[in-house]
């Protein structure tokens, strides 16, 4: 066996000192080559050829690849050995076997769908189905130009067992730095189907914690990029995450990919930039304040809640009766008549209005309208009999005509949505009651908060939906694909309004419904999002398989969801043990205890430890508390735009999406968190934050499902490290 792996570490040796040949001699002739700075087209195109493949080259010359497949097409013939990596790459010699096969190419699929076996393996390519035998399947560790590891995963020569997650469990182990990185050595066949799903497509996907939905998505653009290139661009595909931050943390993936140019943002300053309104975070801090900073006093949850009756499709109808109202009277009572003796008409204004300009949304209708009666008076300015009253009539005609421009309705999207709130007079010819389909409650917190000039996060989609009524899409970028992230806290409305400036319905919806702790403004069931679209037009995923935690973190925070959530969304782990989680009750001192976790985790090969209490207001006073005692420890508050990573003090619901070397939850008690699902979905988003370590410390009194969860998994207790 130790001869064997000898033998192909010294087989991949040789094969990359000759790739590394290859590469560098192709860099040089191209750094060689001069740039051309012409204004040639020809030459022009060919010089950007160059500088892509010097970019790539560039990259390649350091980790040039990571897998090996060896493939027998047909079944018979020549075996050739494959070899894929982040970035194709050509030899300079005419060959029938590429230097390096890019990882999303048709032919490299089946180093991710190939599961072991010696039944025929096939794989899509643009001629048809092309099938063959898999003789060998080899992942490779490159770094720096140095061969680390060799583990071959599949040998149909060989005795050992089919297929093995040594590498997997291998690439897990591994600690965490602050940002996300790629997995494209390591995807599994579950994520390269979703990976390479079809286009024109919504694809929502249920993702337990740790299933990789986030780095599947962005994988899933590159390969998207790399399928439909003539139909794509980056500038036309956009991310959509739950903060600033986060797009921070996953902000190397891409250019690793070797990707640029893709939109990311939050949806609230997307919104904010097209509807050409400035926001501030305080609307944010008091919805989360309101429902996070009173532990044990989650206010009620119910479908008339404002944020979440908002959220809803049910104010589509009451919108488009009050664009309709308005578009219906727009046109001003009465003739127009720019100087005495000139008239034109209402029914011939009416006509240009209703019928020639029908087809345009009223705010560009009322362009068109407004800019004929523009042309009518310079037409009628050429009848003028002489210059003064040319200079007179010139003079009435520009302020009459601006005078009757302001007697229409004035189609912003603000002012419309207070019309519909009664936050300020609607027009005359509305009916004097309220709306009967908005409920009282949302009626009226949400005029006192519009009368204050608070527009909330849960306003933008009605907002948006009203722009689009007005305006269309005219002006607006349609997208050729949109992800977004963390989707079981988006609202349907949200979506809804989205697919509007999605082209062909293309989205990448991932989230988690156990990790829901936004209820309040989020989806309770992925169907709530399914019926927005025609069922040809979507596509259900699950991943079930965790690739972030220990068995031992993932059993415990399965346990959380048993006996919290009574949900049946669980997790099955990597096959990657680590040590137990371990329960520890507070001595004299919450603070020196706490400290004394950290300072043990801090001190192992961690690069990143966070350390997560209830609220932010707790996590204020213990980042007071430890800053003192450590010397490099952050405060996550929500208004970073920067994960730095090291030591972490943040209130666990702003932890969503990162993910540590080591967690510490601070106060897992019955002080913090109570019996409700709601509590135990909080404290399952924590725990799963955790890879390798996780500590919970307690005053004793514990929620019944987190006692039954430490039972079941077999959690360790007290303050012995091993």
């Amino acid at each position: 066996m130790e001869d064997k792996f000898q033998s192909a570490y010294q087989e991949e040796q040789e094969r990359l000192n000759a790739a590394l040949e290859e590469i560098d001699r192709q860099l040089e002739k191209l750094r060689n080559t001069p740039v051309y700075t012409g204004h040639e087209y020809t030459e022009q195109v060919l010089e950007a050829s160059r500088e892509q493949r010097r970019n790539n080259l560039s990259k390649l010359r350091t980790e040039p690849y990571f897998g090996r497949l060896d493939f027998q097409e047909g079944g018979q013939g020549e075996r050739k050995p494959l070899y894929i990596g982040k970035i194709g790459a050509d030899r300079e010699q005419a060959s029938d076997r590429p230097l390096v096969i890019d990882w999303r190419a048709p032919v490299a699929s089946l180093f991710y769908s190939f599961t072991g076996g010696t039944e025929p393996a096939s794989y899509e390519s643009p001629d048809g189905i092309v099938e063959g035998l898999v003789y060998l399947k080899r992942n490779v560790v490159i770094r720096k130009r140095i061969l680390e590891r060799v583990a071959d995963t599949y040998d149909r020569e060989s005795d050992g067992p089919a297929v093995s997650d040594e590498f997997l469990v291998y690439r897990l182990g591994e600690n965490k730095d602050n940002r996300l990185r790629d997995i494209v050595s390591t995807i599994q066949e579950e994520q390269d189907r979703i990976i390479r799903a079809a286009k024109n497509t919504a694809l929502i996907i249920q993702g337990v914690a740790g299933s990789g939905k986030t780095t599947v998505a962005l994988h899933r653009l590159a390969f998207l990029l790399y399928q439909y290139k003539e139909q794509v661009s980056a500038e036309r595909m956009i991310i959509f995450a739950p903060n600033r931050m986060f797009l921070d943390y996953i902000s190397d993936v891409l250019p690793e990919l070797g990707v640029g140019n893709i939109q990311q943002s939050t949806f609230a300053d997307w919104a904010a930039e097209l509807l050409g309104l400035e926001l501030t975070d305080t609307g944010v801090m008091e919805t989360l304040n309101r429902w996070f900073e009173n532990k044990g006093a989650m206010p009620v949850l119910t479908e008339e809640t404002p944020e979440r009756f908002k959220g809803s499709t049910k104010l589509i109808g009451v919108i488009e009766e009050a664009v309709s109202l308005l578009e219906s009277g727009a046109v001003p009572e009465g003739d127009f008549s720019p100087w005495e003796g000139a008239v034109l008409p209402r029914r011939m204004i009416m006509r240009w209005y209703k019928e020639e300009y029908a087809p345009y949304p009223p705010a560009k209708r009322k362009e068109r309208v407004m800019a004929r009666i523009h042309r009518w008076i310079e037409m009628e300015l050429k009848k003028s009999p002489s210059a003064a009253a040319l200079k007179d009539r010139k003079k009435k005609g520009a302020q009459r005509e601006k005078a009757y421009a302001g007697k229409w309705p004035k189609y912003d999207p603000l002012t419309i949505y207070k019309q519909i709130f009664r936050a300020v007079k609607p027009p005359a010819d509305w009916p004097a009651d309220e709306p009967e389909k908005i409920p009282a409650a949302v009626m009226k917190s949400t005029r006192a908060q519009l009368k204050k000039g608070h527009v909330l996060e849960e306003d933008l989609p009605p907002l948006l939906y009203i722009h689009y009524l007005l305006n269309g899409d005219e002006g607006v970028q349609k997208f050729d694909h949109i992800v977004i992230d963390e989707a079981q806290d988006f609202s349907p409305f949200q979506i809804a309004v989205l697919d509007l400036y999605a082209r062909n319905h293309s989205f990448t919806i991932l989230g988690d419904l156990s990790q829901g702790i936004h209820a309040y403004k989020g989806v309770h069931e992925w169907r709530e999002m399914q019926e927005l679209f025609a069922p040809e037009h979507t596509s259900y995923h699950a991943l079930t398989r965790s690739y972030r935690s220990t068995m031992e973190i993932i059993d415990f925070a399965n346990g959380i969801l048993r006996g919290g959530v009574k949900s049946d969304l669980l997790a099955v782990p990597v096959f990657r043990s680590g040590n137990p989680v371990r329960l520890l009750k507070y001595g004299a001192s919450r603070t020196e205890d706490i400290s004394a976790a950290l300072a043990e985790l801090s001190s192992r090969d961690y690069r990143t430890v966070a350390v997560l209490t209830r609220t932010l207001a707790d996590a204020e006073a213990l980042f007071a508390e430890l800053s003192v005692r450590f010397e490099d420890v952050h405060l996550i508050d929500g208004s970073m735009t920067e994960y730095q990573g090291g030591l972490s003090v943040l209130p666990l619901y702003l932890s969503k999406g990162l993910e540590f070397d080591a967690a510490i939850v601070a106060d897992a008690d019955l002080s913090s968190y109570g019996e409700a699902a709601w509590d135990a979905k909080l404290l399952y988003v924590g725990c799963t934050r955790a890879l390798h370590e996780l500590w919970l410390l307690h005053n004793g009194q514990q929620p019944s499902y987190l006692v039954k969860a430490a039972e079941e998994s077999e959690a360790a207790e007290g303050w012995q490290v091993k």
